[in-house]
């Protein structure tokens, strides 16, 4: 993400999210709070293969929920690897962020490193009068205001000087913008967008909030200044002591912006966001405003959903985005849904479907990727590409098959480095500090109400590699079930060939 563009704005009730890296500081401070704990706790010196299982069940214990899944395996070949601890390793549980491992897993794949989403600007002539200049949307979920200038900048370079209709086409993806099965209470969030075919800006308002002294309103920053006239802000906020509170939440009521949010005096400042209604409208009148502001004349402008563009037009400009490693990267690191929707909705377009519904085409793409992979289709079923739907089922199998499959090919390097490290980088960065775990744990996290995640490698300093998922669910304590998931993956990084050969 270009910060944190996910930011959820709420903390307690359902926002404990998908978007893991973008929880409350509340939460960064629970999670600071088990490193601590984990780092202080005595160190053991070795960790047998024969005891892992009851150590793993011994933590697991103390969770006061009823239903987990655990897997452990060494990194190897089909035939090859062992099971380290196998716990309801097929059952199907909620994943929250862990499904996002299928979804880029199965892009890579399918796509390749190298991909790259276009988004086109075509014409009925090559100008300098136009009846008609169409922007074509591809689903770039990286698309931002910087960008549409640059398309604006190689009309001018062609001569473009007036257009009687702009047209805004994102007939690309068919279907739902957004996901049918998420719950009501997330839609308008800026973790849970419409995902069209013309997106910008990750379809989100995004404001920055500064705490002031104490008692005064929050300074809110427009991450994009053009959007300002389109909204009525109303700041509720405040600077609060040190040791109160702290909120930040965002919402939108019609075209009012209300933030009602405490920030500690002397934090660091808090990103928040809404979702854009209308986003295709929102990007044909960014576009038109970059026109006009460039010299370019612009008398009308649309949006087209449905209607295909007519055959004979002519291409006059385009800009992609970077290529999929790098969007594989901002949606593992940071948890990203919007990039995870887009990529998902992108696979469902590699069949040539006529289905009209892109997530479905999506899911499908996706589990014949992964099956030529060796990924058992019966252990997962999936409604989205980024685990925000509680209607999400996947085992602890399907993930570490998914996970071992990747490790065998080419691409091995490049996805694990798009895996958050352990008390280093991403949503994993104020995890496992100052433990054993640091800097050797690649893993996705996932936290949605009552479900935490966690599955990847880790490389045991005196142990061969390890592949793993833990999955966690019916929990109504989240922060004492990620404890619960560190000390296992702690242990993990402990383990010590006990009878060597």
């Amino acid at each position: 993400m270009q910060p944190n563009r996910q930011k959820p704005s709420r903390e307690g009730n359902r926002y404990w999210i998908v978007q893991d890296s973008l929880i409350q500081r509340c939460l960064i401070q629970s999670c600071l709070m088990t490193t601590a704990l984990l780092g202080t706790a005595p160190a053991i010196a070795q960790v047998c293969p024969a005891q892992l299982d009851n150590q793993v069940q011994s933590t697991l214990r103390r969770i006061n929920s009823g239903r987990w899944g655990v897997l452990v395996q060494t990194q190897a070949p089909t035939g090859q690897r062992r099971n380290l601890v196998n716990l309801n390793a097929s059952t199907q549980l909620i994943p929250a962020s862990n499904a996002k491992i299928l979804t880029t897993a199965a892009a890579l794949q399918r796509l390749g490193a190298d991909y790259r989403i276009q988004t086109l600007a075509t014409g009925n002539s090559i100008g300098p009068n136009l009846a008609t200049l169409r922007i074509i949307g591809q689903g770039d979920p990286s698309l931002t205001t910087q960008q549409l200038s640059a398309l604006v900048s190689q009309l001018q370079q062609k001569g473009i000087r007036q257009v009687e209709q702009l047209i805004g086409d994102e007939t690309y993806f068919q279907g739902p913008t957004i996901n049918p099965n998420w719950d009501a209470e997330d839609i308008g969030e800026a973790y849970a967008v419409a995902v069209n075919a013309l997106m910008l800006n990750q379809n989100a308002i995004n404001l920055t909030l500064f705490p002031q002294q104490v008692g005064q309103p929050l300074r809110v920053q427009w991450e994009d200044d053009t959007d300002r006239p389109d909204w009525t802000l109303v700041n509720r906020s405040r600077t609060v002591g040190r040791t109160a509170s702290e909120s930040a939440n965002a919402d939108r009521n019609g075209s009012r912006i209300v933030i009602d949010a405490a920030l500690r005096i002397g934090s660091d400042p808090e990103l928040v966001g809404i979702a854009i209604p209308n986003p295709g409208n929102y990007l044909v009148r960014k576009f038109r405003n970059l026109l006009t502001q460039s010299g370019i004349q612009v008398k009308s402008a649309t949006l087209v959903q449905r209607k295909v563009a007519p055959p004979g037009e002519i291409p006059l400009a385009s800009v992609s985005s970077p290529p999929l490693s790098e969007l594989l990267y901002e949606t593992n690191q940071e948890s990203n849904n919007t990039y995870a929707e887009a990529l998902l909705k992108t696979l469902g377009k590699q069949n040539n479907s006529s289905s009209g519904n892109t997530i479905q085409d999506g899911v499908s793409v996706l589990k014949t990727t992964l099956t030529t992979l060796g990924v058992n289709a019966n252990r997962y079923n999936l409604v989205d590409g980024s685990g925000l739907s509680r209607g999400n089922r996947v085992s602890p199998e399907a993930l570490v098959q998914t996970l071992q499959a990747i490790a065998q090919l080419p691409t091995a390097d490049l996805y694990k480095r798009s895996l958050p490290i352990a008390g280093m980088s991403g949503t994993l960065k104020n995890r496992f500090r100052g433990t054993s775990a640091q800097g050797i744990v690649f893993a996705k996290t996932g936290t949605i109400s009552g479900a935490v995640s966690l599955s990847g490698y880790i490389t045991p300093k005196n142990y061969s590699p390890l592949v793993f998922s833990i999955l966690i669910n019916s929990s109504t304590a989240p922060s004492t079930v990620r404890q619960a998931i560190d000390e296992v993956v702690v242990t993990l990084t402990q383990l010590t060939d006990c009878n060597p050969r």
